[in-house]
């Protein structure tokens, strides 16, 4: 490898057009974070980097230098090759909206240059499990990802315990989760949807394992009770305007379900 070359294992989370020939990429790498890389030439049809720079397919990229006439933090992409036939399954139709989801947060909260190994690691994981998900999998791999990324940018409070106190929870107590305040004992004003002092004792318990598998057992059984928390959550710490995948998957389903009703909430929304 040449000297100030680097090789990254690396996914695409987004594609800008620099040129009428060229592209800014947003690469999710497992040991620089987040950066973003010019791909000179790949817009050409002959261009051998068009087959390679997809979303959802771990590709080790070879980057460079700052480019050229492009902002400062911009890489030059020397190379894109597949990581591997089996690295990554190729996501289904029905599964693309949640990986689209996974690759908007991941640029809205993530910071450039903020690595974190164990996050690109479940990153693949949950894509990987998407890949053969049915709708109610689907639903577990995405709030155990929101968990996982939450707790590795620091945004997630420790969940056995209330934050301002330090006290353990009671497993028969009710508690909120706060943006600002992390988990506080359950309030009857407005807030928060209350979650059993259980919930949360088992879903720390799963992050404290550093493994998808538990998380997801975790999540399984409180899926209903943890969706609206999280999404509480995320639009605290992401502001306005709201994700932009959940608002096309919410059209998307009322432009696929016959005469919906009013009041029914679209089934499999993502946030």
């Amino acid at each position: 490898m040449k000297r100030g070359v680097l090789a990254l294992d690396s996914y695409v989370l987004h594609r800008y057009d620099w040129s009428e020939t060229s592209l800014i990429l947003d690469l999710f790498t497992r040991s620089r974070g987040r950066i973003a890389v010019a791909a000179k030439g790949a817009k050409r049809p002959y261009s051998q980097l068009r087959s390679v720079l997809l979303p959802f397919q771990r590709i080790g990229a070879t980057v460079g230098r700052q480019a050229e006439e492009a902002q400062a933090e911009v890489l030059t992409l020397r190379g894109a090759e597949w990581a591997g036939i089996d690295a990554t399954p190729v996501l289904p139709p029905a599964r693309l909206f949640a990986g689209f989801y996974l690759n908007e947060l991941l640029m809205k909260l993530l910071a450039r240059g903020d690595a974190h190994p164990a996050l690109f690691d479940a990153y693949a994981a949950t894509l990987s499990s998407l890949a053969v998900a049915d709708e109610f999998a689907e639903q577990i791999g995405l709030r155990a990802f929101e968990l996982v990324l939450l707790k590795a940018i620091g945004l997630l409070p420790e969940l056995d315990r209330v934050t301002a106190t330090q006290s353990r929870l009671d497993a028969d107590g009710l508690y909120q989760l706060h943006g600002e305040r992390g988990v506080v004992d359950a309030q009857p004003e407005p807030g928060p949807a209350p979650l059993p002092g259980g919930d949360l004792l088992a879903l720390d318990g799963a992050l404290r394992t550093d493994a998808l598998g538990p998380l997801h057992a975790a999540c399984a059984p409180r899926l209903d009770r943890l969706k609206p928390v999280l999404r509480a959550l995320l639009q605290h710490h992401l502001g306005s305007p709201m994700l932009r995948t959940r608002d096309v998957m919410r059209d998307a389903r009322r432009l696929t379900t016959p005469w919906p009703l009013p009041s029914t909430p679209a089934d499999g929304e993502l946030g």
